[in-house]
């Protein structure tokens, strides 16, 4: 994945807090992609995500706007929230609308949402 730049405009977030309300209600289309490792994915992870290392980027980038509706939220999840940042601008590059980055990604949601979620 190429270098993020800082002139892009800001990438909209969005809380664990509300993650956790909005995978409760579910009422309308949501897209969720994770792009931490293999490894990081056997520690802890949320269902419903779809995996998406970016060490794998060469093998599922070409396949993006298959897999995924670039008009439906899509949310994106990493460790802490630097990656799924990245993920994040590359998105809209690819012509994504509605992106936004989980902020403090699966470490916050196990230290505000589910304990039972392993850190790491």
């Amino acid at each position: 994945m190429s270098e993020v730049s800082t002139s892009n405009p800001a990438i909209p977030q969005i809380s664990v807090e509300e993650l956790a309300q909005r995978r409760i209600e579910s009422d309308r289309a949501l897209q969720l992609i994770d792009v931490r490792e293999p490894q990081e994915i056997a520690i802890a992870c949320l269902p419903g995500f779809e995996v998406l290392p970016l060490s794998e980027f060469a093998e599922w980038s070409g396949d993006i706007l298959t897999r995924f509706d670039p008009q439906v939220e899509t949310l994106v999840i990493c460790h802490h929230g630097v990656r799924s940042a990245q993920m994040c601008y590359w998105l809209r590059t690819q012509g994504f609308s509605d992106v936004k980055n989980i902020v403090g990604g699966i470490d916050a949601y196990s230290a505000c949402i589910d304990s039972t979620i392993p850190q790491y």
